[in-house]
């Protein structure tokens, strides 16, 4: 029986290598939303959807197999922060569960390395979802400490609601989940023009063509800086790193002036939790950036008594 309050966490690949704080303002969260964080030893890549599955499909089934396979030794759902290995691991255990000719396929290749079976004992969650629909708006106010008063540029990323009869969230036209949470931690979402495109470095694009990945990017930071954001959230590692790193690129090659600070949903979260801002690596983002935007601390009604 898988466990209610526990979730198998999937690291991925850029979020230990690039990104823990990210990682840390995760556990963090979750532990104080009274979710245990279970380790999943020896996960491999997800693998990224847009590059393995497009050479190999069977093998790409067979490695996210695996990972599932960790997960349901576990007894615990799989937790993910990003988008991609959201898609992969989700869109493979959904497959793998309706399709008895792959899943007994997969399950034969699986034989070859080691002790696993996939038996489509758990689901697969992305922490937005989690935060927005499980705990919801009305879950944070009891365990938040600080609200910011900012405005954020919300990017959602191309694979957290699409293809939408896969992931069955919400529309991929017009989300607000992500909006509705931070709303209650003090952060408005400004609109921006085409927010809901790519931020250029999904699907493989920014390897494969790197004029395009940049075109894509530099039109998405146009229709960001028409709006003048205090920070721009994301969801996914992937988009933040390309949110990063671009902005230095644009501005190197193209004369621009951007410096926006890039936050991921989890930090932000661990932040207004009492995580201090060293560690949950906001002190890093935010290095020789104006930091504008008001705090607030919120007192509890027993430490008001």
């Amino acid at each position: 029986m898988v466990k209610e309050k526990a979730f198998s966490f999937f690291l991925g690949c850029i979020m230990p290598n690039r990104y823990p704080a990210i990682e840390k303002a995760t556990k963090f969260v979750m532990g104080k939303l009274g979710y245990e964080i279970l380790d999943m030893e020896r996960a491999s890549c997800c693998p990224a959807p847009g590059v393995f599955r497009s050479f190999n499909k069977v093998d790409w089934m067979v490695t996210g197999a695996r990972n599932l396979c960790i997960a349901e030794k576990n007894d615990a759902d799989i937790l993910t922060v990003c988008n991609g290995c959201f898609g992969t691991l989700q869109e493979i255990n959904k497959h793998l569960k309706e399709n008895d000719e792959h899943r007994e396929i997969v399950n034969e290749k699986l034989k070859l390395l080691g002790d696993y079976e996939f038996k489509g004992t758990i689901d697969v969650r992305h922490v937005a979802e989690v935060l927005g629909y499980e705990v919801g708006p009305w879950g944070l106010e009891d365990v938040i400490t600080r609200k910011i008063t900012a405005r954020a540029a919300v990017h959602y990323g191309c694979h957290f609601l699409k293809p939408t009869r896969i992931r069955e969230i919400e529309s991929s036209e017009g989300p607000t989940i992500v909006e509705e949470l931070i709303e209650v931690l003090g952060v408005e979402s400004v609109r921006f023009k085409e927010q809901l495109t790519c931020c250029g470095a999904g699907g493989g694009v920014k390897a494969y063509d790197g004029k395009a990945s940049d075109t894509i990017f530099e039109e998405k930071m146009k229709n960001i800086n028409d709006v003048k954001p205090d920070f721009i959230l994301d969801i996914c590692p992937f988009c933040h790193l390309e949110y990063e790193t671009a902005q230095d690129q644009l501005n190197k090659n193209k004369g621009c002036n951007y410096d926006y600070p890039v936050i991921h949903l989890s930090q932000l979260v661990a932040y207004c939790m009492g995580m201090d801002r060293e560690f949950v690596g906001l002190q890093y983002q935010l290095m020789g950036k104006e930091y504008n935007f008001g705090v607030e601390e919120v007192k509890k009604e027993e430490e008001a008594a």
